[in-house]
């Protein structure tokens, strides 16, 4: 696959820890598409100082929307959806160079490593994610918090890592996850029983999920290996979990009390 047929697409909001070190590893691209939330840190300075990476301001709503509006922009074949805090490994970039997709492939899946401050762990709660796609047969779609990705045809999965190394403060990454979190808590309260998978039931529960999501990455992923950066993980994913369980108790309460 020729990268000059790539185009990696961006979505900022105050990511001025983060972003240089992303586009550092985006100098083979011809263009990149960032789609900005309106930043009012110094994200946007330390972008133009990257001639190949175009800014498009755009009002958050939801991500769906701000990945599609994205993808309108790009003229090439084929896009790499990457988070201001993804950053690409030089073995995935040759992995990608060597790719020789036939016409019914579509998309790729890449895995990920994720990072406590720059260093990768030996194991992550984060699933793979279809990154690299033909632009004319995808389209997001909405999923609880986040968003999926459609892809027409058929999808495969590379080998090598993106590494998900995000440095932001712990303040920001709070107020992030309860963002996050009470979109989440509205999904699985609309949902009934049988539409959830386990994971989603046990998370209803809300006293079980944030003690075994501590468990599960310290000893199940491996976390226990990294020290204190693996613990330091297992914390956070407990935090965030407990932050959908007090917005499931907060949207049970508001049903109960509520005025008919």
């Amino acid at each position: 696959m020729q990268l000059e047929d790539i185009t990696p697409l961006i979505l900022t909001y105050n990511e001025a820890p983060n972003i240089e070190r992303v586009l550092e590893k985006l100098a083979w691209a011809k263009q990149i598409i960032v789609i900005d939330s309106n930043s009012t840190d110094q994200t946007l300075d330390l972008i133009s100082r990257y001639p190949n990476a175009q800014v498009f301001k755009r009002k958050f709503d939801t991500h769906t929307l701000q990945w599609n509006f994205g993808l309108q922009l790009i003229q090439s074949k084929w896009a790499l959806s990457l988070d201001s805090d993804y950053v690409l490994t030089d073995q995935l970039v040759q992995e990608i160079q060597t790719l020789n997709p036939p016409t019914q492939v579509s998309g790729y899946f890449i895995h990920f490593k994720y990072c406590v401050f720059g260093k990768p762990l030996h194991g992550t709660l984060l699933p793979p994610r279809q990154a690299l796609f033909r632009c004319a047969h995808s389209k997001y779609i909405d999923d609880g918090h986040t968003q999926l990705l459609q892809v027409t045809g058929r999808s495969l999965t590379l080998k090598h890592p993106i590494l998900h190394d995000d440095r932001k403060l712990l303040s920001r990454w709070l107020w992030a996850q309860d963002r996050y979190m009470i979109i989440e808590a509205k999904k699985l309260s609309a949902a009934t029983y049988q539409e959830l998978s386990w994971g989603d039931r046990i998370r209803k529960t809300k006293l079980l999920a944030p003690l075994i999501i501590f468990f599960y990455c310290l000893i199940f992923r491996g976390g226990v290996l990294d020290g204190w950066r693996g613990l330091y993980y297992a914390c956070q994913r407990m935090l965030a979990e407990t932050l959908l369980a007090i917005r499931l108790i907060e949207a049970e309460l508001a049903n109960i009390y509520s005025p008919s």
